[in-house]
């Protein structure tokens, strides 16, 4: 059958628009292996079961938490927004929320979409160490690096309006007798490409605010101590979904 050139010519913007709103990568929906627990499949229902507010010296929200449930632009399925009111202008710490677990060594799994320009947010190890999640910014302190210390060995962004996904192996800090004798150490992969390969954290950035240890020490007291998996809020419209986390 012979086509016109408007037949072809819609077709194409069809595909194009069919493209647009679609993303399919094997990073993308990962299912939690066995032995991982899903703390945050999208909805307010995983959200409010799994995860609580982390009340540090900047908190300033109340419960129940304010991070809504909103349509993923992508597929149309539930997604968490970390657009609480409570962060609005970029203040971070008060309304990070955190995982009710606690863990020492782990993996997981961290699905995020950046919405708009300059999308700020960040996935934190334990409490302590960031995962940055930056949108514009490619540096130490920019997207997937292990904030302030490590750049990541390539860009892996799929850049806004697209999902993301940090797949992550983490090493606790070991201790004897009390005393630290090794630095937590973390892999990560971003898009499925391994951009930091067992590195060692020094400390925990940002002050007090930013989660456990922050105000001990400049950050560099670390203790022996375990903590959740925390996502920040601030003041952007930065998605999650499909978080999972597996004890080691």
């Amino acid at each position: 059958m012979k086509l016109n050139i408007f037949t072809c010519a819609l077709s194409l913007a069809l595909l194009g628009a069919f493209n647009s709103f679609s993303q399919d990568a094997s990073y993308l929906g990962t299912k939690a292996p066995k032995g991982a627990k899903v703390y945050l499949d999208g909805t307010a229902k995983s959200l409010h079961k799994n995860w609580q507010y982390w009340e540090g010296p900047r908190f300033s929200a109340e419960m129940p938490i304010k991070w809504p449930e909103v349509i993923d632009p992508v597929d149309g399925g539930p997604v968490i927004s970390s657009n609480d009111p409570a962060a609005a202008g970029g203040k971070y710490g008060a309304a990070d929320i955190v995982t009710k677990d606690e863990f020492r060594d782990f993996e997981a799994h961290v699905e995020f979409f950046i919405k708009d320009e300059g999308g700020n947010s960040g996935v934190y190890l334990q409490n302590r160490y960031e995962i940055q999640v930056l949108d514009g910014d490619y540096g130490t302190h920019g997207m997937a690096a292990v904030i302030n210390e490590h750049l990541p060995t390539s860009e892996e962004y799929n850049g806004i309006g697209k999902w993301n996904a940090y797949d992550i192996q983490f090493r606790a800090a070991r201790f004897e007798n009390g005393k630290l004798t090794e630095k937590a150490r973390v892999t990560l992969f971003f898009n499925g490409v391994k951009i930091h390969d067992d590195v060692e954290i020094q400390q925990v950035w940002g002050g007090p605010n930013s989660g456990i240890d922050g105000g001990n020490d400049g950050g560099k007291g670390i203790t022996d101590t375990p903590g959740g998996l925390k996502l920040q809020a601030e003041g952007h419209d930065v998605y999650y979904r499909n978080v999972w986390i597996k004890k080691n």
